[in-house]
């Protein structure tokens, strides 16, 4: 069993930046890929970034490369999400998912069977 803690969530001004952690935790080693998904209100929960476990599989949402940056630190069981340059449609509650199989590095929901409860980020205009 895996436990996934997010902080860093909040209300944040157009242009302003942000920076999300997720601790893993759990009988378990580190998760072979951790990443970030968001879910705006009435839209479908979408993979913002992902990351494997040597850093050597990174993923990021066209929406977000070159704002967006996702770093994981293994000997603390921790992913980042370093969010900056805020838009207001980057509004949504962000959950950060883990997979322990090292079967594929995969950006789908489904291929994440661990989730945290989410935090809000809120980008005001």
């Amino acid at each position: 069993q895996v436990q996934l803690v997010e902080s860093g969530g909040g209300l944040v001004q157009a242009g302003g930046s942000l920076r999300l952690s997720c601790a893993a935790s759990g009988r378990t080693g580190s998760p072979y890929a951790m990443g970030w998904f968001r879910q705006a209100p009435e839209k479908e929960r979408e993979c913002v970034a992902a990351i494997s476990r040597s850093g050597g599989n990174i993923y990021y949402a066209d929406s977000v490369k070159g704002r967006f940056t996702i770093v994981r630190d293994n000997a603390k069981n921790t992913v980042y999400l370093q969010m900056n340059s805020l838009k207001p449609e980057d509004t949504a509650v962000y959950y950060c998912a883990a997979r322990l199989s090292s079967a594929i590095f995969t950006t789908t929901l489904s291929g994440y069977p661990h989730w945290g409860q989410g935090t809000q980020v809120t980008v005001s205009s």
